[in-house]
C-alpha cells in the first residue's frame, strides 16, 4: 500500500480516523484498551467503534498494534503533511495557490504570517535550485 492510499479518507469515517490520529500521535504508544477509553472520553465512542477505527488505521499503515500496544508508524508531521495534501487535492484540484486564495478571501493574513509564507517560498526555491 502506498502513502496516497494510506491517507485516502472518506467523509464521516475519515473525520473520525483523523481525530484518532491527531489524538494518538500526541500520546503514544498506548495499550489498545487505554486508547479505546480515551476515544470514549473524547468522542463518546463505544469500545467496538474504537477498535474498528484502530484496525482500519493499522491496515492503512498509520499505526501498528503489537500485542495490544498501539504506536504510530508515521510522525505527526508526516500525518499532517499528507492530510493537508489530500485536502488540497480533493477540494482545489491539487492547486495550492487556489487554496491560499480561497483561504485569504475569508481571513485577512497578518503581516507576520505573510512574511512567514514568503520565507517558506524562498526556502522552497532554494531547494528547487539545488536539484
Amino acid at each position: 500500500m502506498d502513502d496516497q492510499e494510506a491517507f485516502s479518507w472518506q467523509i464521516g469515517t475519515g473525520i473520525c480516523r483523523g481525530k484518532v490520529c491527531r489524538s494518538h500521535l500526541a500520546s503514544s504508544p498506548l495499550p489498545s484498551g487505554q486508547l479505546a477509553k480515551l476515544a470514549e472520553e473524547a468522542f463518546g465512542w463505544k469500545k467496538t467503534t474504537s477498535f474498528t477505527v484502530l484496525k482500519r488505521l493499522c491496515n492503512r499503515g498509520i499505526f501498528q498494534n503489537e500485542k495490544g500496544i498501539v504506536s504510530p508508524l508515521i510522525s505527526r508531521d508526516a500525518f499532517y503533511a499528507r492530510h493537508s495534501e489530500q485536502c488540497v487535492d480533493e477540494a482545489f484540484g491539487g492547486s495550492l495557490p487556489a487554496f491560499v486564495a480561497a483561504f485569504c478571501s475569508r481571513k485577512r493574513l497578518k503581516d507576520s504570517e505573510i512574511a512567514e509564507l514568503e520565507q517558506v517560498i524562498a526556502e522552497m526555491r532554494r531547494q528547487n535550485d539545488a536539484l
